[in-house]
């Protein structure tokens, strides 16, 4: 009987130790937890050739108009509550990385406005003054990429490639994150200066 008894305390003792274990693992490795709706391609990928329309009404092209930079465009929605929310971190993180060729820029559908000055004032309102802002003609970009629920950010690298997706919201100004972004526009370089 006394042989039993040791053997369950043996047992409980080693569930203990396998349960501290895991915890310690999972607190160690939280900073994968944001990269969790991360998808970055094997090879970059050329970007459909669909126009986006600046303030002024100008047409701007995403795999063009943006050389040099690692670009993060966010398809966002009005209508999004995860969108709306995350619009003053993505403010945070724009502010962090500035003039350091890593250009955060915002994409909706422009059925959603009646002006573009109707979107600046809704970001203004929402702590997204300062970010460049872009409308998708009637989602055609969006549809194009297969783009179909927001907020989702397509990675452009410097030579106007996709190299990855962020599905879902961020903690976009936490110091995790603008360290991932860094080291992503790092890789980025290196890979992209090793192409012939």
């Amino acid at each position: 009987m006394m042989g039993k008894h040791k053997a369950y305390i043996a047992v409980i003792k080693m569930i203990k130790l396998f349960t501290i274990g895991l915890m310690a693992l999972l607190t160690a490795n939280s900073a994968l937890a944001s990269t969790d709706g991360v998808n970055l391609y094997d090879e970059p990928r050329d970007l459909p050739q669909k126009p986006l329309i600046r303030q002024d009404g100008s047409q701007v092209n995403l795999s063009k108009d943006f050389k040099d930079n690692l670009v993060l465009a966010m398809f966002w929605s009005r209508h999004c509550m995860p969108c709306v929310q995350e619009l003053d971190d993505i403010k945070g993180l724009d502010n962090r990385t500035q003039n350091t060729g890593i250009k955060v820029v915002l994409i909706s559908p422009s059925q959603e406005w009646k002006t573009q000055s109707e979107q600046r004032e809704f970001l203004n309102r929402y702590g997204a003054d300062n970010i460049d802002f872009y409308t998708d003609e009637k989602g055609n970009m969006a549809a194009a990429l297969g783009i179909f629920t927001s907020p989702n950010t397509v990675l452009v690298n410097s030579s106007g490639k996709e190299i990855g997706r962020i599905r879902g919201a961020a903690d976009w100004d936490s110091d995790e994150v603008v360290e991932y972004i860094y080291r992503l526009k790092s890789d980025n370089d290196s890979s992209v200066s090793k192409q012939p």
